[in-house]
């Protein structure tokens, strides 16, 4: 899943194991989790050098990763920095914190954007 990646960011590697989490994963597992989230996240990662990068995870039909905007519209757009989304997904950071201190913006729905970090566990413990 190397054409998830995008050069200077270091949630890219996150974002390329997910998505070959995902697309490990059996029917039966992938549907599970699709009911489990349901919804379209697009992440918007900013790095130090001020660039960003969008990657979609849908979970509501596919249940797949993708670099780019969400195709149709994403349920809730989260935006953070590189080190936010690392530090989400190392468990490091807690997502309410996050969220709390300005780290971790949202865009619609935001009981969606609370998902976020059972997806990364998941992510985390298929690795």
């Amino acid at each position: 899943m190397s054409d998830l990646k995008v050069p200077g960011f270091k949630a890219s590697e996150l974002i390329a194991s997910m998505g070959s989490t995902f697309s490990g994963l059996s029917d039966k597992e992938r549907q599970e989790q699709i009911k489990k989230t349901n919804g379209i996240m697009e992440l918007q990662v900013t790095n130090a050098q001020k660039e960003t990068a969008t990657w979609t995870i849908d979970l509501k039909k596919t249940g797949t990763v993708y670099k780019g905007k969400a195709t149709p519209k994403a349920d809730v757009t989260i935006i953070l920095s590189d080190d936010t989304l690392t530090q989400l997904a190392n468990g490091s950071l807690n997502g309410q914190k996050a969220f709390m201190t300005g780290k971790l913006k949202t865009k619609g729905n935001i009981m969606l954007a609370t998902k976020l970090e059972g997806v990364l566990k998941t992510t985390k413990a298929k690795l």
